[in-house]
């Protein structure tokens, strides 16, 4: 014999399914807040102007991540340092969500903190990664930092733990960078870093990016970094402006199929060679 469910039953099922779907509403709005607030900070921390200096052109493209909650923590940036040379860097957080981004700017604001004290590449990075680690945070980074001299073209580079940049010349050379790399920051203190020196010549071009640009599902580091130096190797020695190859390569990243912040900053030269 069938039993009829009481009509309150049928109530009280609608009332809970209505709540829980009010939670869950809620919950979204939540973490939609968080996504939006992180990118904020994100965005605020990223700097909108480059230096400059005679015959050399800064250009950068950022990408962030927006796929469901990954807001990661990639930054690039470039100032003028108390000495009158350029600091160029870029680097990669661990994690993908708002903590990530804040420790992003704590990285950031410390080189250039730190710039004031020391340009030297190598020391820079140990005083940084020294610095990280007295704040306690369980993240830790990976970053390049560049020193440009504009008064002979001379490019000093350290790099922790961070993947290799790519430069080409006008004459239609083009490669990957083979520095030596020390390891990410804020893992372990008295850290050093080796710092290989490179020269800009007129048409050169170097380009710091980070691993969303090059590493993805669909292609490995190695293809990735490759497809970055055939597009630099083409913009040399077409003479195509910094502008236009940071947005070739930042466009090439959509091939990688990453779900990652990508960033890319390129400096070029195009006046005549100086003499050291």
């Amino acid at each position: 014999m069938s039993r009829m469910r009481p009509a309150d039953d049928g109530d009280e099922l609608l009332t809970r399914l209505g709540s829980l779907t009010a939670q869950a509403r809620e919950r979204a709005e939540l973490q939609r807040s968080q996504v939006e607030l992180a990118i904020a900070l994100q965005r605020g921390m990223l700097p909108s102007d480059m230096p400059t200096a005679p015959g050399f052109h800064l250009a950068f493209q950022y990408a962030p991540a927006c796929h469901g909650l990954n807001v990661g923590g990639d930054w690039y940036d470039a100032f003028m340092m108390p000495d009158g040379r350029i600091g160029l860097s870029i680097g990669d957080v661990q994690g993908h969500n708002i903590e990530a981004a804040a420790f992003m700017g704590q990285v950031r604001v410390g080189l250039r903190a730190l710039a004031s004290v020391t340009s030297e590449p190598g020391e820079l990075l140990a005083r940084t990664n020294d610095l990280l680690l007295s704040l306690g945070s369980d993240l830790f980074a990976t970053c390049t930092f560049m020193r440009l001299d504009p008064s002979n073209g001379v490019l000093e580079s350290a790099r922790a733990g961070h993947i290799p940049c790519v430069w080409a010349t006008a004459d239609g050379k083009s490669g990957i960078a083979e520095d030596e790399v020390g390891p990410p920051l804020g893992v372990e203190p008295g850290l050093e870093y080796p710092v290989t020196r490179y020269r800009l010549t007129t048409g050169g071009v170097f380009v710091l990016l980070t691993d969303g640009v090059v590493e993805g599902p669909l292609m490995n580091l190695d293809e990735g970094l490759d497809q970055v130096v055939r597009l630099a190797g083409i913009a040399a020695v077409a003479g195509m402006k910094p502008a236009s190859l940071a947005a070739a390569v930042i466009k090439g990243a959509e091939r990688v199929g990453h779900e990652d912040d990508a960033a890319v900053l390129v400096v070029g030269y195009d006046e005549p060679d100086v003499q050291p």
